[in-house]
This record gives structure tokens, sequence and C-alpha cells, in this order.
């Protein structure tokens, strides 16, 4: 069975492949239409060469036409081979003296040029050799069809079977089988040259992604800061006044009403309690969306207020000379409280420091540096938790960095360095 299936998968190939197949026919008939786009340039040089007087003029009616080739060519890719080559942006109009000069000027333009000044020539004599190849072995593979209606005055063999005659044959049957391979390597190197050359920079091209990826992520960062704040804004406004006014009444109506019989006093109590507890969750919730005092007075007074809550000796130092974006004010404050909280929960530590300063970053510009370090049992474990795994993808969501140096024994020093730029 397995050497069934060998052979039909061999066979299958063949086929395939065959001179009488479909892909020896597609490239082939790609491969010859690329003799008529470069017809021009050989006319300009055949010009060039015959009359040196008018030398310029020819050469430069192909650099003009270089557009209407290019299009020409993108054609013949799309409609013969099924490849799509993107045709290149301009930035500059052509409406212009000076923005018509600046295209035939680009990057892109000099690289049409290239495409149809070299590689169209040798494409062309390629497909000229497919087409020698593909005549040249049909008459030499049927050599005894037709060698017997030419006269012969004795300079060749008399028609019948003979060794000229057979060489012929081998010869043009070798031809007509090489054919179609010679048709694809045409193909294959023309459809590599076309998409570098024709097509919009790759480099460049990502470049421009990048550049695009990165405002749109700015535009993302930002507009979900905004979210937050506004939630922040109503929720502080909106429902943590209306908590404030409900505990209120509650109190007032267990001072002022002493003859309510025990069960219903007791609710009372139980919910002015309750009150009092959403009013406190709902405040370390504002908080942690985005405090108010982080937007009005800066870092150095959210993260104090982060410190005075914290259940542990908090020793905090802030040096900047410049308040960075808002949106990375927003991380390292979110940096610094999940891991004071992280610290009370897990690290047994009697005291913690937290750094935050301004330093250069060289060619990326200025960078925030938050250096949050304890005293506790260390071992920390980004794999281990959702506490730090959600700081290192807070801190990249602005292409910051984050580095933990967590020995067991500690002490654990968590370093964040964030662009000051966004």
């Amino acid at each position: 069975m397995a050497t069934r299936g060998a052979l039909k998968r061999s066979y299958t190939w063949i086929t395939a492949h065959a001179p009488w197949s479909a892909w020896a026919w597609r490239n082939t008939v790609f491969s010859t239409a690329a003799i008529p786009p470069a017809l021009p340039l050989a006319t300009a040089l055949v010009l060039l060469t015959t009359a040196p007087g008018g030398s310029g003029l020819p050469l430069l009616l192909v650099l003009l036409l270089t557009p209407l080739l290019t299009r020409l060519q993108r054609s013949r890719f799309r409609a013969l081979l099924g490849l799509d080559v993107p045709p290149v942006v301009h930035t500059h109009p052509r409406r212009t003296v000076r923005g018509l000069t600046e295209r035939l000027r680009s990057e892109a333009i000099r690289r049409q040029y290239a495409y149809h000044l070299v590689v169209s020539p040798l494409a062309a004599l390629g497909a000229a050799l497919v087409v020698l190849a593909w005549a040249g072995g049909l008459a030499g593979a049927s050599a005894y069809a037709w060698v017997w209606v030419i006269p012969s005055d004795g300079a060749l063999p008399e028609a019948g079977w003979t060794r000229q005659y057979d060489l012929l044959t081998v010869g043009g049957a070798v031809a007509l089988l090489a054919a179609p391979w010679l048709a694809a390597a045409l193909t294959r190197l023309d459809a590599l040259a076309a998409a570098s050359l024709l097509g919009p920079n790759r480099a460049r091209e990502l470049q421009r992604r990048v550049e695009d990826l990165a405002e749109s992520r700015a535009g993302v960062l930002d507009a979900a800061d905004i979210e937050r704040r506004r939630i922040e804004r109503d929720l502080h406004d909106g429902a943590q006044q209306r908590l404030v006014s409900l505990a209120m009444n509650l109190g007032i109506a267990r001072a002022t009403l002493p003859g309510l019989p025990p069960e219903a006093k007791a609710v009372i109590d139980e919910a002015h309690r309750e009150a009092k507890e959403a009013i406190e969750e709902l405040s370390n919730l504002v908080r942690g969306l985005h405090p108010a005092v982080l937007e009005d007075r800066g870092l150095d007074a959210a993260l104090s207020g982060i410190a005075a809550r914290a259940p542990l000796p908090v020793e905090l130092t802030v040096d900047l000379a410049e308040r960075p974006g808002p949106t990375v004010e927003a991380v390292a404050y979110f940096v610094v409280s999940e891991a004071l909280a992280n610290v009370a929960k897990h690290a047994r530590a009697r005291r913690c420091s937290v750094t935050v300063a301004r330093v250069p970053g060289g060619p990326r510009g200025d960078l925030l540096r938050v250096v949050v370090t304890d005293d506790g049992i260390g071992g920390a474990d980004p794999a281990g938790g959702t506490g730090l795994t959600g700081l290192r993808k807070r801190v990249g969501s602005v292409d910051g960095t984050i580095l933990i140096n967590s020995p067991r024994g500690g002490p654990t020093v968590v370093t964040v360095e964030l662009p000051c730029g966004l």
C-alpha cells in the first residue's frame, strides 16, 4: 500500500509539472508576456546606438513612461500570475511641477527605473530563450515527422532512421522537458524582483505601520485614561454622594427615633454600618481608578496618600522637576498602589521604600523610574499570581519595562521605567 501511494504521488507530481500541464503553460505565457513591456527600452537602445544626435531623447521617453510601464507590469502579474503588487502611495501631489519633480526623484520611482531598465530586459531575454526552447524542442522532437519534406542535396542525411536524427529527437525532447522549468524559474525571479522594486518599500512600510500603530495605541490609552477619569468623577459625584446621604439619614434616624422596637433599631444599625462600609469600598475603588488628587496635584501628593494608608511604614521619595504625561502618571500610580498592596498581603515586611525620579533615557527621551523595595521574605514570582502579571501588562501598555528582583529571604526590589513622552 505504501508503494502504491508513493507511485500515485509521483504520477500526480509528474503530470502536474509535465510540458502539457497548466503549470507549464501558465509560466510560459507569463514569461512570454514580459517581452512587450521591454520593447520601448529596446527601441530606445537601438535609437541610442544608431542615432547619436538624439541620444538622450529615447531614454528620456522611457523614463517618462515609467508609471505607465509599471501599471502594465502590475496588470501582467495580477492577470497571469494572480500576484497583486500593491502600488506605491505618493505623498507629493502631481498637479504641480514641484510635486511631479519630487515624484520622479523619489526612492520608489528609482526602484521602478531599476526594474524597467535592468530586470525587464533580462526577463524579456529569458522569455526569448523560453520561446526558443519550446520551438526548438518541438522541432527537434518531431524531426522524423517533417524531415522527409526537406529536399536533400546530399548535405543532409536521407530520410530514415539515422544517428543524426536520433540525436536531434532526443535533444528536442530534453528541450521540451526543460522549457517549463526554465519558464518557472524566470517567473519566480521576476515575481521576486517585482515585489521588491515595483511595490512599496517593505522596510519603510513596516516602519510606517509601526508608527501608525504607536499613534493609535497612544490614542487608545488616552481614551481609556479619559474614560477612567469620567467613571471616577461619576462615582465620586454620584453614587458616593448618594451613599453618604443615605448613611447620614440612617444616622439621623437612629439618633432621633429612640422609641423604635429593638428589631427595627437593629435593622437601622446594620444598614448604617453597611452604608459606611460601602462608602469606604467605593472610595478605595475611586482612588484605584484615578484619584482626583493625582490630576490636581500630581504624583507626589497622590503617592503620599497611598503611603499614609499603607499598613506598614513607607518611606516615599519623589524627585520630579517636571510632571510626566497623565497616562504615565496613572500607570506609575497604579504600579505603586499594586506593589504596596502585594507587600502588605504577601511579603511579611516591616518597612518599605518607594522612590520615584525622572532620569535621562538616551534616544528614548526621559524615563520615569519607580523603585519599590521591601525587607520581606522575598520569593515573588510573576508567574505565580495575577498581581505581578497585572503590573507587567500595565507597564507594557506604555512601552515600559519592569524588573523584579526577589530572592528567597528578601529583599524584594521592583524597578519600573516608563517613557515620559506619552
